[in-house]
């Protein structure tokens, strides 16, 4: 049989072939009726869309992972398991991409026109959709693809519409000029959470603004009072201000000053001179000034500064729009500055202030500016007419549920977050200057100018009759489509089965970044439209970062295809090693200079399980294999010991999934797989596989029934090699058992409680296990010759081990090379005249490797085995390091920073950390003492 597992695992030969049988067997499909008619319970998952702007990145290969891992374990646990696909239209970033792919041609969108532009926005959409979903399937996303669904598609649309509608009327969605984000590339307003601050070196200018004549005496009254006003070399007084954008003064429409603060309260309804726009602007009082902050005066650009745009509103100050939609000075700004670029038109503001004498100087300044965050570009803050979402309403209930606990977060610190977003939130810009998108539904009558929104388009004007009806030429901001995808995507607003059986979700898995633009929105919209929340479970995951901490981006150029690593090693690989440093709010860092390394782990794992199951197959042979119950009479420690393991694998992964500790899963699962299984129980059970008999038979059944429990408990993480395994493993004959499933995706999640556990067998093989790792290492660490077979001395308070390893000679030979075993006396009484009989003891054989295990000790003699006087330099070269090592760990438990913030799994980590380090140094200590005793003594 093990002809049928080539020697070497290829996961290009197996990946595909083995997808492709899950399709055809419908396995991840799933029907409301299990749910609806026969009682099962559900498990229900959306996809956080990928937007079809390109193929998908190493965090998209992060998020398909997680969530086909919890996917393929509720599987297998009987849930009624769905995950949706799809993809996201993204209006702006989509746009963007196939408006840089017409100007390589030489064209636009406006030489094409609307309807054009939007079929070359479909032709590469057809292109990019199918490539992403094929990319999921590559990586072994087990999602019920007849349900895949596009922001775009009509039943989406149709509940786009209705949300809209239902808003509106409730007075939650109304227009209005106020100021927005605007981005000068993309020409179209942004909300605050897609304006993302980014840190900037700039300078602070100062600048002095001249006061009117007729304003002279208020400005001397409040030179008395200590304002920081002055007079200028023609005699003219002055006062000051500080900007970082010194071509928005050209838009100054007033100057601010606290009401109380009563150095400027004479300047209040005095008038200063706007220098280069030749407008005189008033001295307003109003409450957001700080007057603690550099002159405690403020110039007031309302068109071009949100903070000056409130500020108007309260005190009834002009707004005058200096620049324009396309980030250059408008129409408005005077000459010679109109038309120019603003970065340009700054540079010409502060020469030609400068000229004047009207520049104090500047400073080097640090501070956030906020970009777009498709393009990058600096957002240019400007009063514009667009419709908006009224938030308050609609943030009440969702912050309420997370209080109640009926929306959880993972980790628990992003509900502080989410809730204080909440608190604090402001209405939405939900309007977009594209041609991609929801068009927003909202029609006005040429003739009488009445405003339709309804669930139809309008033919004629309800008002007065009229045809002439035009609708608004802008789009709905991607996100609020996407906030509706929980209960869009199962036919809302129609009640049907899906939506009845599979909403609420239970688990939504994204990335902490789009926390705001998306998690919350939906959260509101479930509770607004369906009275529930869309998923009781938000886990956040780290994000992908390369080995210095950055966040991969093509910009950088310190991304990782996933594609790439998938067709060099496979799907398992990369899911595997993306699994194994999924920590809770850790990041996943990996080296794109390496990616050989950077999944090597992966990769030597699946060949791991690849190489068992091959041996095991093989081992196993053909003949029936009989049931536990027929052989448990006949089980060895070791194969008690086993199960036993097995059992205690089981259910400590079945906790850390249920907590979302991935990491913990993996790290359980490969130590199990790999050193218990693989490095030990294999090679125990070896010897009786080649032999007849009822131990034989025994050790077959045992290997069998935990190679079967293995391989299910690692499917969600590596589903392609452990399902290919365990497809060979299942042509074994069984008489007297149920037929096996027919795949392991749909066979049954290991129940750690119907694996007997032995404590006493597993405490007794684990001291063997110890006792032949130490020999190994010393064998290993000492360079102890290939042909020299090593002495174990053993001091054993029970007895138990020392009857256990005097009954296995062959077996210590073979697996540690250990051609003797000497068994101690202990010394009654004194447990320190004990110890010291035994140090005793062991001094007089010389020199040697110690160990001091629960119950026992061990020696190994060294003395005519070793080169000593090498030996002894190896052991001050490893102290030199462990001492190194040590000084380093207790500082790290010495910051109180590191102790206070790191997560307490990871100070525990370090902790025990520090104790391996402590106990390896006493007993290098020891070894390197009893040399140097040895050789005082000659």
């Amino acid at each position: 049989m093990a002809a049928d597992l080539p020697p070497r695992l290829s996961p290009r030969e197996i990946e595909p072939d083995r997808y492709r049988s899950w399709l055809d067997g419908g396995y991840f499909r799933q029907s409301p009726s299990r749910v609806l008619e026969d009682g099962v319970e559900p498990y229900a998952m959306v996809i956080p869309p990928p937007n079809v702007t390109a193929t998908l990145h190493m965090g998209h290969g992060l998020n398909a992972t997680v969530q086909d891992v919890l996917i393929r374990w509720m599987r297998m646990r009987g849930r009624a398991a769905l995950w949706v696909p799809g993809t996201d239209h993204a209006g702006i970033a989509t746009q963007n991409v196939v408006e840089r792919r017409l100007a390589r041609v030489g064209m636009d969108r406006a030489c094409l026109g609307r309807e054009r532009f939007v079929e070359e926005v479909w032709s590469f959409v057809n292109e990019t959709a199918p490539r992403i979903l094929g990319q999921l399937r590559a990586v072994g996303a087990s999602c019920d693809w007849e349900r895949t669904r596009f922001t775009l598609d009509d039943d989406l649309s149709k509940a786009v519409r209705q949300v809209f509608v239902h808003l509106h009327s409730k007075g939650l969605v109304y227009r209005g000029e106020y100021i927005v984000n605007w981005c000068p590339r993309c020409r179209t307003a942004l909300s605050n959470e897609e304006a993302e601050g980014m840190e900037v070196v700039g300078r602070l200018w100062h600048l002095r603004y001249p006061f009117a004549a007729d304003s002279f005496a208020a400005a001397e009254t409040a030179a008395r009072a200590g304002a920081s006003v002055g007079r200028l070399p023609d005699g003219r007084w002055h006062l000051a201000v500080s900007t970082t954008r010194p071509e928005t003064m050209l838009g100054d429409t007033g100057v601010a000053v606290h009401p109380d603060d009563d150095r400027c309260a004479a300047l209040v309804g005095a008038n200063v001179e706007l220098p280069l726009a030749d407008r005189r602007i008033p001295v307003v009082a109003d409450s957001h000034v700080d007057p603690e902050f550099g002159s405690g005066m403020v110039k007031l650009t309302p068109a071009h500064d949100p903070n000056d745009f409130e500020i108007a509103q309260r005190t009834g100050v002009a707004s005058v729009t200096v620049i324009a939609e396309d980030g250059r000075m408008a129409e408005d700004a005077p000459e010679p500055f109109r038309g120019m670029d603003r970065l340009d038109a700054r540079k010409a503001v502060v020469e030609s202030l400068a000229a004047m004498g009207l520049v104090a100087g500047s400073d080097s300044h640090t501070h956030a500016v906020p970009h777009c965050y498709r393009c990058a570009t600096v957002i240019e803050p400007r009063v514009s007419p667009q419709w908006f979402v009224r938030m308050k309403p609609l943030a009440e209930p969702a912050l309420r549920a997370s209080r109640e606990g009926r929306v959880t977060f993972t980790p628990e610190r992003w509900q502080r977050v989410y809730e204080h977003w909440l608190e604090n939130i402001r209405d939405w810009c939900i309007s977009r200057q594209l041609w991609w998108g929801h068009r927003i539904p909202v029609w006005s009558c040429r003739r009488c100018g009445d405003e339709i929104v309804e669930l139809e388009d309008p033919t004629v004007c309800p008002s007065c009759g009229s045809d002439e009806l035009g609708q608004d030429p802008d789009m709905l901001d991607t996100w609020f489509s996407s906030q509706l995808w929980p209960f869009s995507v199962f036919g809302w607003p129609e009640r049907t089965p899906d939506l009845q059986a599979f909403y609420p979700g239970h688990a939504l898995v994204t990335a902490p970044e789009i926390l705001f633009f998306w998690v919350a929105r939906m959260i509101m919209m479930g509770l607004e439209f369906q009275g529930e929340v869309p998923f009781r479970e938000v886990y956040l995951h780290g994000t992908v970062r390369d080995a210095k901490g950055r966040k991969m981006s093509k910009s950088l150029g310190n991304g990782i295809d996933p594609l790439e690593v998938v067709d060099k090693h496979g799907a398992d690989a990369m899911r595997y090693t993306l699994v194994s440093q999924c920590a809770i709010g850790a990041d996943i860092h990996l080296d794109h200079t390496d990616v050989e390394a950077a999944f090597a782990g992966g990769r030597n794992f699946a060949n791991k399980i690849w190489n068992a199951g091959r041996f095991a197959v093989g081992a196993l042979g053909d003949s029936p294999l009989p049931r536990p119950q027929e052989v448990a009479g006949r089980l060895r420690t070791e194969d008690r010991w086993i199960i036993s393991k097995a059992g205690r694998t089981a259910g400590s992964a079945s906790r850390a999934l249920e907590r979302y500790r991935l990491h913990e899963v993996a790290e359980t699962l490969y130590h199990f797989f790999r050193d218990d299984l693989c490095d030990w129980y294999l090679e125990l059970v070896k010897g009786r596989l080649q032999g007849v008999g009822p131990e034989r038979e025994a050790g077959r059944t045992t290997l069998f029934e935990v190679l079967d429990v293995s391989l299910r408990l690692l499917h969600p993480l590596m589903p392609f090699v452990t399902a290919e395994v365990w497809s060979h493993l299942q042509r074994i004959p069984r008489p007297g058992r149920r037929e096996a499933p027919p795949d392991l995706m749909v066979a049954d999640w290991p129940d750690h409680g119907s694996l007997p556990r032995d404590r006493r067998a597993e405490r007794r093989m684990d001291a063997l296990v110890k006792t032949m790792a130490f020999a190994r290492r010393v064998r290993q660490e000492c360079r102890v010759p290939a042909g020299a077979p090593l002495t174990i001395h053993l001091w054993d308070d029970e007895g138990w081990l020392a009857s256990l390893l005097k009954d296995e000679p062959e077996r210590l030979m073979r697996m540690a090379r250990v051609g003797e075993v000497v068994v101690h006396d202990n010394l009654a009484g004194d447990p320190e005249a004990e110890a010291s009989g035994r140090s005793a003891d062991a001094f007089a054989m010389g020199p040697g490797a110690h160990a001091f295990l629960a119950g026992f000790d061990l020696f190994i003699p060294l003395a005519g085995v070793i080169d000593l006087a090498e030996e002894r330099r190896r052991l001050e070269r490893e102290l030199a390091g462990l001492e190194a090592r040590l000084r380093a760990a207790r500082a790290r438990l010495a910051d109180d920073r590191f102790v206070g913030r790191a997560p307490p799994e990871v100070v525990d980590r370090e902790r025990a950390r520090l104790a391996e380090l402590e106990a390896a140094a006493r007993a290098a200590g020891l070894r390197k003492q009893w040399l140097e005793e040895k050789r005082e003594r000659r």
